[in-house]
């Protein structure tokens, strides 16, 4: 395990466990998430984000924490490991609605609501991305590590078994 994508819907705790994941491996930890978002919340331009993403692909060791779809397939034929985080929709709202005024490592600002686009795009996900993820899963996995936790206690147990 020398290159790791951490993914799953907003709220699941992607971040938390690829912090996990860092601690117990030594790997460098990359967050799309701060990559792709400015601090006065723009963004960077999909080229440039593209540009940046490429140089941490080409490094010999890594965990990247985050979706971003259209860059999914790019980061499968890099990695050697995918954890993906699938949780119900329930337990990724209450994960992003106890970020709410907490400063974080992961975004380069503090959110101070769960807005309602936000909102809808995790009851969503497991309709509308979810099915995308399985489907590039599926095309990687003979050549990939694949984890599938489904539960936030499987995530803690799969973490505390390699500390």
């Amino acid at each position: 395990m020398q290159k790791v994508m951490v993914i799953g819907c907003p709220g699941a705790g992607k971040s938390v466990f690829a912090r996990g994941l860092r601690d117990a491996s030594g790997l460098p930890l990359y967050y799309l998430d701060m990559l792709w978002h400015k601090p006065d919340q723009t963004n960077i331009s999909r080229e440039e984000f593209d540009l940046q993403l490429g140089k941490i692909l080409r490094r010999d060791r890594w965990i990247i924490d985050g979706n971003y779809l259209r860059t999914m397939e790019t980061r499968l034929q890099s990695c050697d490991t995918v954890f993906l985080l699938d949780f119900p929709p329930a337990v990724c709202l209450a994960g992003a609605a106890s970020r709410i005024g907490v400063r974080r490592e992961d975004l380069p600002w503090v959110e101070s609501v769960l807005d309602e686009e936000f909102r809808q795009e995790i009851l969503e996900f497991p309709k509308k991305q979810l099915p995308q993820i399985y489907t590039l899963l599926a095309q990687y996995r003979s050549s990939r590590d694949v984890f599938v936790l489904k539960s936030r206690e499987e995530a803690e147990q799969y973490l505390s078994g390699i500390s």
